[in-house]
């Protein structure tokens, strides 16, 4: 049996991923700015940029079908 990830699943896992890659970066532009608004708006445009990216990323390479293996049921 073939497995491949479904679209919610696949949701699910750039959302999460995304919670902890965006905190890291407004940790890391706070710390450099030592402002918060700015790290806030760098922090945003990290949600939304990198969300959508992954997530078509993820689509993508369900498609692919290199390096996977058909069984037969």
């Amino acid at each position: 049996m073939e497995e491949h990830d479904t679209n919610s699943r696949s949701l699910f896992k750039a959302i999460t991923w995304r919670v902890i890659a965006s905190l890291t970066t407004f940790t890391l532009a706070f710390i450099v700015t030592g402002e918060l608004a700015l790290s806030a708006g760098i922090g945003i445009a990290d949600v939304i940029a990198k969300f959508i990216l992954y997530f078509l990323h993820e689509r993508a390479w369900d498609k692919i079908t290199w390096g996977k293996q058909i069984s037969e049921v």
